[in-house]
């Protein structure tokens, strides 16, 4: 069997795909619009990608993995729970559709699966990723393998309570970690004053008392969040992702000042933080390497 296999992420408004081999090279890459709107576009903009990059490596047969959001189920066959977009999404048979074998995870536990085989986290046993922009995503990896939980809801991070008194997210939980750096709620945070999490980085870094009082109080939280899962799940690595960590500097200075303050650092023993190494293509490089392993279980 070839060692080339196909990864798929499905994103809100692009397909992005990919075949890479057993070191991780990237031999193909392909991008084109999801079309979401009706099942039967955004179906057919998957089935157009896995077939561009089937033919240009030149296999109908290669395994195949999907990235996308929602819960996956039990086997990695289908996405179990995804409500709200993707019409269709929920429960779809990918191998029947593609007509080859194919694996199915979470977009966030893709991504971090990119960067153990090959990126920030390679050769790393145990690891938190987090994806820092309009929400908080996460993911988890124990023992080197992808823990996604009992029902694929394993690494959910930005929905961790981080201040019992603060508004619900969009799960229920009050005060979560989303809901304190996430760019959802950045106008909530900041009285209105700033639209965007750039715009206050920007009026930051150019010495704004207020913007800097919003955001440091962001980044403590963000820290005390990062504590509490190094107590949980004893981590040798965090990974920083996600359109907010455009902004290293301003963001792990006093990150790592705040972690100091909030870590239980046993023996001298810390978490290392480092910044996600792959862009884009994090998801469907992910995908890709899951399938494989999976294929092999």
């Amino acid at each position: 069997m070839s060692d080339i296999v196909i990864g798929i992420d499905l994103g809100g408004t692009r397909i992005k795909a990919v075949a890479i081999d057993g070191p991780g090279n990237i031999l193909y890459q392909h991008y084109q619009p999801t079309c979401d709107g009706d099942d039967t576009a955004w179906m057919n903009s998957v089935s157009e990608a896995a077939g561009k990059v089937q033919g240009e490596i030149h296999d109908p047969n290669a395994l195949i993995g999907i990235s996308a959001p929602g819960l996956p189920d039990e086997s990695n066959s289908a996405i179990a729970y995804m409500p709200g977009r993707l019409h269709g999404l929920e429960n779809f048979d990918w191998s029947a559709r593609l007509k080859t074998r194919t694996f199915v995870l979470n977009d966030a536990v893709a991504a971090l699966m990119a960067e153990a085989r090959f990126g920030a986290a390679r050769n790393r046993k145990n690891v938190v990723m987090l994806t820092l922009g309009t929400g908080v995503g996460g993911a988890i990896l124990i023992g080197g393998k992808p823990y996604q939980g009992a029902f694929g809801k394993a690494g959910h991070i930005g929905h961790m309570v981080i201040d019992s008194t603060g508004d619900p997210d969009i799960v229920g939980i009050p005060g979560s970690l989303e809901e304190v750096i996430g760019n959802c709620t950045i106008e909530k945070r900041s009285h209105g004053k700033y639209s965007s999490t750039d715009l206050l980085l920007e009026a930051f870094k150019n010495g704004d008392g207020f913007a800097a009082k919003v955001w440091l109080t962001a980044v403590e939280k963000l820290a005390v969040g990062l504590a509490s899962l190094t107590n949980i799940l004893s981590p040798e690595m965090i990974i920083l992702g996600g359109g907010i960590t455009g902004s290293w500097k301003e963001l792990t200075e006093p990150l790592e000042e705040y972690m100091a303050k909030y870590e239980w650092r046993t023996g001298g023993n810390r978490a290392e933080i480092v910044r996600a190494q792959f862009g884009d293509l994090a998801g469907a490089v992910g995908a890709a390497c899951f399938a494989r392993e999976a294929s092999a279980d």
